[in-house]
């Protein structure tokens, strides 16, 4: 769950497909996060919206961050994304190190400025939310576990982002825990490191970057 610049790199880069391979092998508490937080969908496959992820879990904000390198003759726009998760699953990951079925992670874009009453250096969030992308680990419903649903506004209905979008591989190839990107969540991190839960596929991406050093 989780920045609009991860749409440009392929959608939510977030807050999914295969699941990577854990480095440690620990039996986990089984845990489901279902309640009045779980995702709910109408008869068309459209996930309906969370419309009070704002009194979730915050994890994290980033600003202007992208998987890929920028597109030449692009403008720059700041852009800060914020992400949410519902409170089950945060409460699950405290206690496992990793997610839950019926996890939802939500990912808002809200504009970055720097000039604004009385601020003199830095940026600050103003405005409507500009972009909404969720997460959700649905086990029975989607073939590799999770889904990633675009929202044109945020009382629209979200639409299911097919399974062969970059988001998914790249959510495999680079997600520190069950496809999602808890190196970016700093409070979360040290729970999986703690727990023996990040993924093979992380780990290889930090020997090679040499991150931690």
């Amino acid at each position: 769950m989780f920045p609009k610049a991860l749409a440009t790199a392929g959608a939510v880069c977030l807050v999914a497909g295969a699941i990577a391979l854990p480095i440690a092998f620990r039996p986990l508490k089984t845990a489901m996060a279902a309640s009045a937080a779980a995702p709910a969908y109408n008869k068309s496959g459209e996930l309906l919206p969370p419309t009070n992820y704002r009194e979730w879990i915050y994890l994290s904000s980033g600003i202007d961050m992208s998987y890929a390198p920028k597109a030449a003759g692009m403008q720059d726009h700041s852009m800060f994304d914020n992400v949410f998760v519902n409170p089950e699953a945060y409460r699950a990951f405290l206690e496992t190190g990793t997610w839950p079925d019926k996890t939802v992670m939500v990912l808002e874009a809200r504009e970055a400025r720097s000039k604004g009453s009385i601020n003199q250096q830095g940026h600050f969030q103003s405005g409507g939310v500009m972009d909404l992308e969720v997460h959700v680990k649905d086990e029975a419903r989607f073939p590799g576990k999770w889904a990633f649903f675009s929202f044109d506004s945020v009382g629209s209905n979200g639409t299911l982002i097919p399974q062969g979008a970059p988001c998914y591989t790249c959510h495999t190839a680079h997600a520190a825990v069950d496809t999602t990107f808890v190196q970016f969540y700093p409070t979360l991190l040290p729970i999986a490191q703690k727990k023996g839960t990040l993924s093979a596929a992380y780990l290889k991406d930090e020997a090679g970057t040499g991150a931690g050093k």
